[in-house]
């Protein structure tokens, strides 16, 4: 499909993805769904990384609020048929991908960017669930992404104030894994990703449904997922080329197979 909404980019084994409606903050739409929708899965299957970021000043704001859009009498609508099935489509990636977040990550934004297995985020990024503002409720996979990762009394907080949730404090929470300077922080994520696309990839595909499935599943569970995926990943030529490779004692060359 043609993109209005976003810019897609690969620099070798990586796909970057940009949204870009910057007079917005990148706001969220249905068009934007669509588009962020089908660049993921096309990356997914042509590159062994990928980094989402935004144009302009700010990463999303969330969902477009503009005069000009109606209001929807169902707003519970466009979650099912748009917002929700591209949550699902991030959760469930073959290969891993990094968020790269400058200013503004709000509403669905938050969740867009805390969906990502790395998330770097620059000094003045804020991560910011201001729903209750407006009288509505977290969406977009909020309330998921928050509780598991920064537990009940942070997420109650985030969900029930409003209030913004500097970079800084997100680090300490444990809600991010870097801040960088402004200017660095989408190198810093390129980084991250250039050296995520050059290893076992079928594996780390593998790790992320590992980590979905257990941050929510029992310890049996757990264990029984941990045991049918490593079957899998020990099938796989990167992990018979790295068994080689420490067994000859010299760098194992990953090929993503």
């Amino acid at each position: 499909m043609s993109f209005e909404k976003i810019i897609v980019e690969r620099r070798n084994d990586v796909g970057i993805i940009r949204m870009n409606d910057p007079a917005t903050l990148n706001a969220v739409t249905i068009r934007s769904c669509e588009e962020l929708s089908a660049a993921f899965t096309d990356l997914a299957a042509s590159t062994r990384a990928i980094v989402l970021t935004g144009e302009g000043r700010g990463f999303c704001s969330g969902a477009n609020l503009d005069p000009s859009i109606p209001l929807p009498e169902d707003f519970g609508l466009s979650l099912e048929t748009h917002i929700n099935p591209l949550m699902t489509t991030l959760r469930d990636l073959p290969v891993p991908w990094v968020s790269a977040v400058r200013g503004a990550a709000a509403g669905v934004g938050c969740a867009l960017a805390l969906a990502a297995d790395l998330i770097v985020a620059s000094e003045s990024a804020y991560f910011l669930q201001a729903f209750v503002r407006i009288g509505l409720l977290p969406d977009g996979g909020s309330s998921h992404l928050l509780m598991r990762a920064i537990g009940r009394a942070r997420a109650m907080e985030m969900m029930m104030l409003g209030d913004r949730i500097p970079a800084a404090q997100a680090l300490q929470w444990g809600m991010i894994n870097r801040v960088a300077p402004e200017e660095e922080v989408e190198a810093v994520a390129l980084g991250l990703a250039e050296r995520l696309a050059g290893g076992p990839t079928r594996t780390l595909g593998l790790i992320r449904k590992l980590g979905w499935t257990a941050a929510d599943s029992d310890w049996e569970t757990s264990l029984q997922t941990e045991r049918a995926l490593q079957n899998i990943c020990g099938r796989t030529h990167d992990a018979r080329e790295a068994i080689a490779a420490f067994q000859e004692k010299r760098p194992a060359a990953f090929t993503g197979a």
